[in-house]
């Protein structure tokens, strides 16, 4: 829920107020339900409301604890906020609230910076002391809520999202060559702390920041996710894993129910979605509204994934929504989804979580979603591969990146050629000494970064675009702790998912688990003809394009010349990603 942003300058005489004002009111779509601004002692914050557990007054943020001491804004939900709750008021706390932002003010004052550690759900938040004048930033395991920092004339300024942070004056939005290295070569993938812009940083999941006010400051990164098999789970039968894994599963989607309005599910009709769905019914859920968006077909390839959501739907008697998007409708939505985007993403999904969002809003607040499932569970073709393999850095590599340094040196202008870090940081991660398995490790780096500034990122920047609360169940870290001590050769037997699917078929019908792999799929934007090249033309042939001289002009017209030609191992366009880089940068004026 909610989005915030804020202004710390301890040694300021006055801070600008009106700025906090227009950050927050950047974040308008993702608070609908209220607003506020809170200044005193060198800190200014505002925050956008969604209201979703505690729909009282009492709720509203920046939220202050005179009693504490305490300020805070806050973005996300804990899950496990109850039973906490409950703790804290047999050590004597008294609430004034019935929601989770008060949980988290008090379980910081008793625990410190450790109270994080107890938290199950995502979040992000920023807390201030008022007599210390400390501030202390902190984001969830997995990177599901997003927190942008930049240090700027004014001080320190933090948001929910990138764009809020561009009402700064004197940032340097110059591109970062790190930064374009990953986008061109990680599947658009930019790992924290960087951003395309050098003068915007994103604080890494699993991280606690303190400013303590004298201009120094300490983070502490307090979650990692383990992964191969202890001698303990090795003595484990694979039924027990299934059995742990059901019971975990169950857990995971009715931790997620949690509030004071109706949750529902964006129902694609893959597996993922439709096992949410099949174990809410088991725990007695009636009448779920679930939702499925589809788009024209194009180039041969079918746009939506109807037949099984249709399915899934009759078969637990959900009250679904199918929303079939025309072509014309799509290409007119487009630049909507730029302005939603914190960071350009390449995926198409972007676009059927926009539409399907928007269509969602219009019923409920929060949904429940499937996002972060092959990532976990080993759903991705480039994972069986690794199970043999001699050099996984380099076959990992391979399958994945959409070019390696030598393309990357020939695509781009040379003042961006500096180093292979994509390259180099994915050696990196593969010499980490936990986890011997290749595959282990792959699944290690994809759920822990992939994962974080891809498919998550781009579920929350395309929901809270519409005001709409999206929840992951497959990433509860106690789950992805689970799964990481699994077996790999389970995770990725039978092209992949293949325990997850031997626990489906307990609760959700055959056709879904027996079928080929599906994804969110947007033909128009792989095969770019028609309009949509005109429209990918324009912007590359533009003044503004020119001027920035990101990329070599004879590989632009290569890629415009033939689009179809040139895609990546990933199956996307190379002339999509050029594209909406440069329309992504437009868009938000850099």
């Amino acid at each position: 829920m909610c989005g915030f942003a804020g202004l710390y300058a301890p040694d300021a005489g006055e801070l600008d107020v009106s700025l906090v004002e227009r950050m927050t009111r950047r974040l308008a779509p993702r608070g609908p339900d209220g607003e506020g601004v809170l200044v005193r002692n060198g800190i200014a914050m505002g925050h956008r409301r969604l209201k979703i557990i505690d729909l009282s007054e009492h709720a509203q943020q920046p939220m202050c604890d005179p009693e504490l001491g305490l300020d805070m804004v806050f973005n996300g939900c804990i899950y496990n906020y109850q039973a906490l709750r409950e703790e804290l008021k047999q050590q004597g706390y008294r609430f004034f609230s019935q929601g989770d932002s008060e949980v988290i003010l008090k379980a910081y004052h008793a625990w410190g910076v450790d109270c994080v550690k107890r938290f199950n759900g995502m979040f992000a938040f920023a807390i201030h002391e008022r007599d210390t004048g400390r501030l202390i930033l902190a984001r969830d395991r997995l990177g599901i809520k997003p927190l942008y920092i930049a240090e700027t004339a004014n001080g320190l300024a933090f948001a929910s999202t990138l764009p809020a942070l561009l009402e700064c004056p004197g940032i340097d939005k110059s591109i970062d060559p790190v930064a374009l290295n990953f986008y061109m070569s990680f599947h658009a993938v930019v790992p924290a702390p960087y951003t395309l812009l050098k003068g915007i940083r994103k604080l890494p999941p699993a991280t606690v920041r303190v400013y303590d006010g004298l201009g120094k400051e300490q983070s502490e990164s307090y979650w990692r996710l383990k992964v191969g098999c202890s001698d303990a789970d090795q003595a484990l039968t694979v039924n027990d894993w299934k059995e742990q894994l059901l019971e975990a599963l169950r857990l995971a989607v009715k931790r997620r129910m949690v509030a004071d309005v109706p949750v529902g599910v964006l129902l694609s009709g893959g597996v993922d979605s439709s096992l949410i769905v099949g174990l809410l019914a088991e725990q007695g859920q009636t009448g779920l509204a679930t939702f499925s968006v589809g788009f024209e077909s194009a180039g041969g390839e079918k746009g939506d994934e109807f037949k099984y959501s249709d399915l899934i739907a009759e078969h637990f008697g959900t009250d679904h929504h199918k929303i079939e998007v025309p072509s014309a409708k799509l290409l007119e939505t487009l630049p909507e989804t730029f302005r939603a985007m914190s960071e350009p993403m390449v995926s198409y999904d972007n676009i059927g979580f926009y539409l399907l969002s928007q269509e969602v809003s219009k019923h409920l607040k929060v949904v429940q979603s499937g996002q972060g499932a092959d990532e976990v569970f080993g759903g991705y073709h480039w994972y069986p591969p690794l199970l043999d393999s001699r050099n996984a850095s380099a076959d990992y590599s391979r399958l994945f990146m959409d070019r390696d340094f030598a393309e990357y040196s020939s695509v781009v202008n040379g003042d961006f050629i500096d180093h292979d870090f994509a390259g180099a940081f994915i050696d990196l991660r593969f010499a980490f000494n936990d986890g011997s398995d290749p595959v282990d490790k792959a699944l290690q780096l994809d759920t822990t970064v992939m994962l974080t500034d891809d498919p998550v990122k781009r579920l929350d920047n395309m929901t809270m675009a519409w005001g709409l609360e999206a929840r992951v169940p497959f990433l509860d870290h106690e789950l992805v702790e689970l799964a990481g001590r699994m077996p790999a050769e389970l995770k990725v037997r039978d092209e992949g998912k293949w325990i997850l699917k031997e626990v489906a078929w307990q609760v959700i019908p055959s056709q879904v688990i027996d079928r080929p792999k599906g994804y969110f799929p947007v033909p128009a934007l792989k095969y770019i003809e028609g309009p949509y090249l005109d429209y990918v033309a324009d912007t590359l042939h533009s003044d503004a394009c020119a001027q920035r001289n990101l990329f070599n002009r004879n590989y632009v017209d290569l890629l415009l010349k033939e689009p179809k030609e040139h895609i990546t191992p990933l199956r996307g366009s190379k002339l999509w990603q050029v594209a909406l880089l440069e329309l992504w940068l437009q868009t938000h004026g850099i």
